[in-house]
């Protein structure tokens, strides 16, 4: 490892391992090879010792199954100490049967000799195309992914200390996860997936650099990133391209359809004059062309969007993924049993304790936060009444500005509270010590979910429904949507590339025949990547402003397009640019995130039909009517039953997946089916033919 153009893979001949700063061995003859591939980088504590070090090295490269030299479970994966066995990092690499063995676990679909995307079977694999070469058969996301999975799964096998770790914190317990304990005590800093600079290079000109204005290689970003952050990019792309439908109407309705006078012509200079005071209202059809409009796009839109993530999910041989009882996650703790239902040795937490730690602590801390929103909602009236008494007493241009102060004043405050809650949110789900990754995500992100709908709508509901002042919903969703873009475009666009400009990393500063070691610490001193939880709620609460309000203020859908048009690009220069690369796990939709958008969807049918029932023109026209608020209400209902009715044969209509996709999934079960009915005639075959006292 002395220079790039003496990389790690040219120093990893299995024949000349034996000096201290070689990869570790295999055992597997299938596994030899020339050229190994650096793939993700460990880095310890500057002050680790060289015995830590060396245990660490031993448990990676152990046996998944035995490990019995160092009492634990292994992750059987190739080791390389860096420049020297004194230095702080650890850089992994996979053997090709640990790449193999997992990826079956995984459920992974890979491409059959007859061209079709097939559940991979380890006894089968030479039957699947490319798998002599892992650098083909897997993605670099999909390699990567798997050591972090091997990582995760190393427990110590029984009782014991950490070597060069004083007691108590080198202390580890049977069946606890070694690595969770490494990071807690401070040994391990930070592991990260090493870059290919040549495949991101190329990544980059086609995807951010691109002059052209639409498109994403959603195929390169799913081999380089992983389908997370490919799913987060491809449904970005789905929903801008999808915004244009409802900017083009909303420009319709702000430029073709004025307000309509249904004044008679009968009517007083009074009732005149306050038609033309009521001008900036649209006019019945503006409302009701928006309303429905949103209601129908809405359904259409998450509909295609199913069908588009089942088209992906098998292109990226990802809908097949293996349903099968978990490991507990790092971060689960508790007494040492055995589990009931597999028998193993591992943590076990009551659940009574956790529903405790749930009723108790998280539910009333959510609701502490929701009690400051409703605060900061009452705070934003009274400072609204008072602006408006300034502005009816002077009537001057500085009080119609000062109009809009406790709007901004607000959204200022809905922000801050939103970005303390999502912290607290991460530690109440920590403390409730969920044991499935799933569960943990689930919970968490429900938790957020929760609160940024209460945060970010509840004022909006209130004014709509309460104070049934829709001039005063028009001006806060205005000032929602010109503050959120000014925002955006500011931290999107303008730190971005303040932070590429002056605060570059050493990456950029380094030469390419300059030591290896160098290029591995400059990847290393990157930050984090904060993950996408911050941007699918800025999508969420995106397409709640649309769905749910946008009848009242026509202009939203085209300004939300012209901020997404943006963020597409921003997204992707940060992700290649500014952070490290994020592991990644295989998956096959967007998972919860999903379902919060059709739960908004189902909630924008009840919000555009009571917004069509509140506005000032069909007030008039139901009073010009003779009708009772009896009446309205139960006429309104009934309208609101009919068109969820037709919501819900809408999307009955719409299946959620293409029918070649059906079939390929369908055709993977049955030929699943078959090839067990196989090994059980095989298995039974060979039970017959075996003498008696075998069989005994």
């Amino acid at each position: 490892m002395k220079t790039q153009k003496e990389p790690l893979e040219e120093l990893s001949a299995p024949g000349k391992m034996s000096g201290p700063t070689s990869w570790s061995r295999v055992s597997c003859p299938c596994c030899i090879s020339r050229h190994i591939e650096p793939l993700v980088l460990i880095q310890l504590s500057e002050n680790v010792q060289l015995i830590t070090k060396q245990w660490i090295m031993s448990v990676i490269s152990a046996p998944v199954k035995t490990g019995c030299e160092t009492g634990t479970l292994g992750a059987q994966l190739l080791v390389h100490p860096g420049e020297d066995m004194k230095g702080d990092m650890i850089v992994v690499a996979a053997p090709r049967c640990t790449l193999l063995r997992v990826t079956e676990d995984l459920g992974l679909c890979k491409t059959y000799q007859d061209g079709n995307m097939t559940a991979f079977s380890y006894e089968d694999k030479d039957n699947f195309c490319n798998i002599e070469d892992m650098q083909r058969f897997l993605t670099l996301a999909e390699r990567q992914f798997i050591i972090k999975h091997e990582l995760d799964s190393m427990r110590a096998l029984e009782d014991q200390r950490i070597p060069g770790v004083p007691a108590p914190k080198g202390k580890l317990k049977a069946r606890e996860s070694i690595l969770q304990k490494l990071e807690k005590v401070g040994v391990i800093r930070n592991i990260t997936p090493l870059h290919d600079q040549k495949k991101l290079t190329v990544l980059g000109k086609q995807w951010y650099s691109q002059k052209k204005l639409w498109g994403q290689p959603l195929d390169g970003i799913q081999a380089y990133f992983g389908g997370t952050i490919a799913y987060y990019f491809s449904f970005l792309d789905f929903y801008t391209l999808s915004l244009f439908p409802p900017a083009i109407l909303g420009m319709f309705i702000i430029f073709f359809l004025p307000s309509i006078n249904f004044s008679s012509e009968n009517s007083t200079a009074s009732e005149s004059t306050q038609a033309k005071e009521d001008d900036d209202h649209p006019s019945v059809s503006s409302y009701m062309v928006q309303a429905v409009f949103s209601m129908l796009w809405s359904t259409v839109f998450m509909e295609l969007w199913k069908r588009r993530s089942a088209a992906l999910s098998y292109r990226w041989g990802t809908f097949n993924l293996a349903e099968q009882f978990q490991e507990p996650r790092p971060g689960f703790h508790g007494e040492i049993g055995t589990n009931p239902v597999t028998g193993r040795l591992e943590p076990l937490f009551p659940d009574w304790k956790r529903r405790v730690r749930i009723g108790l602590v998280s539910m009333p801390v959510v609701g502490a936060f929701l009690g400051l929103v409703v605060m900061g909602m009452a705070l934003f009236y009274f400072f609204e009444r008072l602006v408006a008494g300034w502005h009816k007493s002077s009537n001057s241009y500085f009080t119609v500005a000062l109009l809009y102060l406790p709007s901004i004043a607000h959204i200022v405050y809905t922000n801050v509270l939103g970005n303390v809650y999502r912290n607290v949110a991460l530690k109440l789900t920590e403390a409730e010590n969920h044991r499935e990754e799933s569960s943990f995500d689930y919970h968490h992100t429900t938790k957020v979910l929760v609160f940024t709908f209460f945060n970010n709508f509840a004022v909006l509901f209130h004014i709509t429904f309460f104070k049934e002042d829709l001039g005063l919903l028009r001006k806060r969703l205005s000032s929602l949507l010109i503050v959120t873009q000014l925002v955006n475009q500011f931290t999107e666009v303008v730190v971005p590339f303040l932070v590429d400009r002056f605060m570059s990393n050493s990456e950029r500063n380094l030469k390419e025949d300059d030591p290896e070691v160098d290029h591995l610490q400059a990847q290393g001193s990157l930050p984090a990547f904060p993950g996408l939880f911050a941007e699918y709620i800025e999508l969420l609460v995106q397409f709640g402003y649309l769905s749910l309000f946008s009848c009242v203020y026509p202009l939203t859908a085209p300004l939300l397009l012209l901020n997404n048009l943006t963020e597409i690009r921003t997204d992707a220069y940060k992700l290649c640019k500014l952070f490290n690369k994020p592991f990644s796990a295989p998956v096959g939709n967007m998972g919860v995130w999903q379902a919060a958008f059709e739960v908004l969807s189902f909630v924008s049918v009840i919000s555009n039909c009571w917004l069509l029932l509140l506005s000032p023109r069909v007030k008039d026209l139901t009073q010009d009517a003779g009708l009772s608020s009896g009446q309205v209400l139960v006429f309104a209902v009934i309208v609101e039953h009919v068109l969820i009715a037709a919501k819900m044969i809408l999307a009955f209509i719409i299946p959620d997946e293409p029918d070649w996709v059906r079939i390929k999934r369908e055709q993977i079960e049955f030929h699943s089916m078959q090839a067990l009915k196989k090994q059980r005639i095989k298995r039974i075959q060979v039970d017959d033919t075996l003498p008696l006292k075998d069989k005994l």
